[in-house]
């Protein structure tokens, strides 16, 4: 199995080409990289995927040279698509959709098409700035939690619900909080709301139902919550 496996291997290449072919696709890598990070978002960030992208093209364009045009060509691409689908970043697709980016880009330094590797580079960060800086995908609603203070007098089933229908468009209590021995309850909704929404004015709102009491409208989600 393993002289079949060497049997198969490119033996015909170049020192000059071998390098060549690698020095292209690590600047591919690095455009890639830099267009990274341009357009990640302050949480998902990661200095390690940076260098990631650097080398997953200098890795992929050596595989598929060494292996030339032999069947095993399509098991190994088979095999490197699975392993960077399970060993990938779970919960990111935008981070997965930039190692296969790479990994193309790898493929077409290593089958010697530079020209297509430049054009796919150029125009993968040509768009992913654009929709970056057109903020795409981004929803028109926002999802917000809020957690309000009554007195034990007063009955919660529904108070705010005139309140919320106005300001929200859907909204859902999800947790009743007795604190204080019992003489506060805490309620805590979740809420999807207009941009346009008048956050002091519904806050007021509010604040005049549950007798001046403490509310809290988180304007962004926190993770561990509910």
């Amino acid at each position: 199995m393993l002289d079949t496996f060497m049997q198969s291997l490119n033996t015909d290449i170049s020192p000059f080409m071998a390098v060549e072919t690698m020095c292209v696709s690590f600047v591919l890598g690095i455009i890639v990289s830099l267009t990274y990070m341009i357009t990640a978002e302050k949480e998902d960030y990661s200095r390690s995927f940076c260098y990631t992208l650097v080398i997953v093209p200098v890795a992929a364009a050596v595989v598929i040279q060494l292996i030339g045009n032999s069947i095993a060509s399509a098991l190994s691409i088979s095999g490197a698509f699975a392993l960077i689908r399970f060993r990938s970043e779970a919960g990111n697709p935008k981070n997965i959709s930039y190692i296969l980016a790479t990994v193309a880009i790898g493929l077409a330094c290593g089958l010697g098409y530079y020209i297509y590797g430049l054009a796919f580079t150029i125009l993968l960060a040509f768009l992913m700035i654009v929709l970056t800086k057109l903020n795409f995908g981004n929803k028109k609603i926002m999802d917000r939690k809020l957690k309000i203070l009554i007195p034990e007098n007063l009955d919660y089933e529904g108070v705010f619900d005139d309140i919320l229908a106005k300001f929200t468009i859907s909204h859902e209590l999800v947790r009743i909080t007795t604190l204080d021995l019992g003489s506060v309850y805490e309620l805590d909704y979740k809420l999807v709301m207009n941009k346009e929404c008048r956050t002091k004015e519904f806050i007021d709102e509010l604040r005049c139902r549950n007798g001046n009491l403490s509310v809290s409208l988180f304007l962004e989600g926190r993770k561990g919550e509910f």
